[in-house]
């Protein structure tokens, strides 16, 4: 029905009403009022307007062209769920802010160390362990929170590794609880992402650990700042005559230039011992981890006060890298002379397979295969040599000095699986422990395999 149709419906009733009104009121003995066809008049005009609101709709749909069903079902709002989920070697749950990811890691050693002449086999030859065995989470909360911990189940009673939270801000970021301070690039590098089984011999020689405090960083764009202050390691709290307190420092300046990453940095250290009434030692294992024999160590030491100083270079191009770093720590012996300990190493790798040593925050971070044998590649596979130096005589003590000449070769057939040989030749002069006829400078060859898995 078009409009121009229905538009003479009304004069076609009213000239058919005033046609019939005289005739039916003749006929009729009760006749029909003026009023009464008026309102009958008006019911029959509403109809006529409904159906050409009707007719007027089904045309503008008629002139609309139908959309596909998949435009509908985007037109449609999506459901709203803020839940994600992202895989980072573990699941990693995030939502508004929150986040949550378990952790963990899995380190299987074994090593040979050769005895040297007239040495009693007190751990040394062939032995193995479970390295490292955590289990941790970590995740961020709204309003720039985040926190982390990590239990090592390895030794024979479960230990903190890492149990803090931070609060960052921009390039900003405030630690409260255990975590590494700030004293090498080789300590800040994770044991995950190390290009040998255990890491230069100063950093365990010199104390190096995890401690409860509190830290400040900056990460600018080439700049790295760094500064805490720190008291004891968590499992050394409840130890009343531990109670040291210490500052650590550094500032790492690192550039990068076409496609070299530069790394230089230098780092202070602090720390007044407290009353320690058993003393310190200073000592070192033959870089493995397997075996409790230490060839390198000093005399029980009243020690009040330790101050280090540290210089770092390094240099990523490409599959090359080139490391090396000093250290130097000046000992405060109660009632002696004062001595300085001297440890460093230098090393260089080639990445036989192509790709970079990671680098992030001032420290070396992950390899990532280019071609995983996930994907029918081989992974990567990293060759690398290091001389490694620690002295531990001066001033009278007599801690003995070492010379390390190491090389290491890393599979990584995925990002979170490697397989690691080390092999290596350690040269001492003043031992520790005495050889046949009370000698003191010889050598001893080591062998170390680990498998490593982490999440």
């Amino acid at each position: 029905m078009t409009t121009r149709h229905t538009a003479l419906v009304p004069a076609f009733v009213m000239m058919g009403l005033s046609a019939s009104l005289p005739t039916t009121a003749m006929a009729q003995t009760e006749s029909v009022t003026l009023e009464q066809a008026v309102a009958k008049l008006a019911a029959l005009q509403a109809q006529i307007e409904a159906m050409q609101a009707e007719v007027a709709a089904l045309r503008a749909q008629a002139a609309t062209p139908a959309q596909p069903p998949q435009q509908q079902a985007a037109a449609a709002p999506a459901p709203a769920d803020p839940i994600k989920v992202s895989w980072k070697g573990a699941p990693e749950i995030s939502a508004k802010g929150w986040s949550f990811k378990p952790r963990g890691r899995m380190q299987f050693d074994a090593a040979n160390v050769s005895r040297p002449a007239g040495i009693a086999d007190n751990g040394l030859g062939f032995s193995n362990e479970i390295r490292r065995a955590y289990l941790g989470v970590q995740g961020t909360m709204s309003g720039g929170f985040g926190y982390r911990v990590d239990i090592d189940f390895a030794p024979s009673s479960p230990e903190f590794q890492e149990a803090y939270i931070d609060y960052t801000r921009g390039r900003t970021t405030i630690t409260v609880g255990q975590h590494n301070g700030f004293q090498s690039l080789e300590e800040l590098t994770s044991d995950l992402n190390t290009s040998f089984m255990e890491r230069a011999a100063f950093t365990d020689a010199f104390g190096f650990e995890r401690r409860l405090g509190i830290s400040a960083q900056y990460r600018g764009k080439t700049l790295l700042l760094q500064g805490g202050v720190f008291t004891d390691n968590i499992a050394d709290l409840s130890d009343d005559a531990n109670n040291s307190y210490g500052f650590d420092g550094r500032i790492v300046f690192a550039p990068k230039m076409g496609g070299t990453q530069f790394h230089a940095g230098a780092s202070a250290h602090y720390r007044d011992t407290g009353s320690m009434s058993a003393g310190t030692r200073y000592r070192q294992r033959p870089q493995v981890h397997t075996t409790d024999v230490r060839f390198l160590a000093t005399p029980s030491l009243p020690v009040t006060a330790e101050t280090n100083y540290g210089l770092e270079l390094a240099a990523i191009s490409g599959p090359f890298y080139a490391v090396a770093e000093t250290h130097w720590m000046n000992v405060s012996v109660a009632g002696a002379a004062d001595p300085t300990f001297f440890g460093g190493y230098i090393e260089g790798g080639w990445l036989l397979t192509g790709e970079s040593r990671g680098y992030k925050d001032g420290a070396f971070d992950r390899i990532k295969p280019a071609n995983p044998v996930t994907d029918g590649g081989i992974g990567a596979v990293a060759l690398s040599l290091r001389y490694d130096h620690l002295d531990l005589n001066d001033a009278g003590i007599v801690g003995g000095r070492q010379q390390g000449y190491l090389a290491s070769l890393i599979w990584k057939p995925t990002d979170y699986v490697l397989f690691a040989l080390n092999g290596g030749r350690l040269i001492y002069d003043d031992a520790a422990i005495a050889g046949t006829g009370g000698d003191r400078d010889y050598g001893a060859t080591i062998v170390g395999l680990r498998s490593q898995i982490d999440f």
